[in-house]
């Protein structure tokens, strides 16, 4: 949970899981930067296979090495990981009272991907930050990339038109912190390599980019 007031928190990134913040918006995460977790794996086996996937005490240590490097701030939920379609209408409602709570500037939100996590996510967000006349009206709202969306043909394609130029190693190092979740297929090489195409798309050396839902 949070140690810093409300006040402080411009930023809300909306992460299905312990790593989709990092691999999206790791570059623009500082002392404003408020991170909502979902929720987190607990061990368990995968399919037919005995392997065991990191436990939840891992992943929240993982998650606390980041917020002591990028200097960040995060809040975790208790929905259980690829069953989130199942709670829909509670991850709406925790969504909004959430940002009802710490009223950011800008929140962003994740591509919602093939991954049905995502997808689940992103809807609920969409309907959290709804206008609303008792709900807080977010002036700025951003869905962020991951490196698997280009994989995507399916609804909201990403499209990105924002580009934020950032420190590519400092966003590796962040991601190299959560050692569980490093993969080939997301490996540190390919965000410096993307970061490198946004960079080349905004004119700078490396950046993010995001999509404009609402600005």
């Amino acid at each position: 949970g949070s140690t810093v007031g409300r006040d402080a928190m411009k930023t809300l990134i909306i992460s299905p899981h312990i790593d989709d913040d990092v691999l999206g918006c790791g570059g623009i995460m500082d002392e404003h930067t408020m991170v909502l977790y979902c929720g987190a794996n607990e061990e368990h086996i995968v399919g037919n296979w005995i392997k065991k996937r990191p436990s939840y005490d891992v992943r929240i240590e993982e998650a606390d090495k980041v917020r002591v490097y990028l200097n960040n701030q995060y809040t975790l939920l208790d929905f259980k990981p690829n069953e989130y379609h199942k709670e829909k209408t509670d991850m709406i409602y925790a969504i909004e009272q959430y940002i009802n709570f710490i009223q950011p500037d800008e929140v962003y939100i994740p591509h919602p991907s093939y991954n049905q996590d995502h997808q689940t996510v992103y809807d609920a967000s969409l309907v959290a930050m709804r206008p609303h006349d008792v709900n807080c009206f977010v002036k700025k709202v951003m869905i962020y990339e991951q490196p698997q969306a280009y994989l995507w043909e399916g609804k909201d394609d990403f499209k990105p038109n924002y580009f934020v130029p950032i420190n590519i190693d400092r966003k590796i190092m962040a991601y190299e912190l959560l050692q569980s979740q490093v993969r080939s297929f997301r490996s540190p090489e390919l965000l410096k390599a993307m970061s490198v195409v946004r960079g080349h798309q905004s004119h700078t050396p490396h950046a993010e980019a995001f999509k404009i839902i609402r600005r």
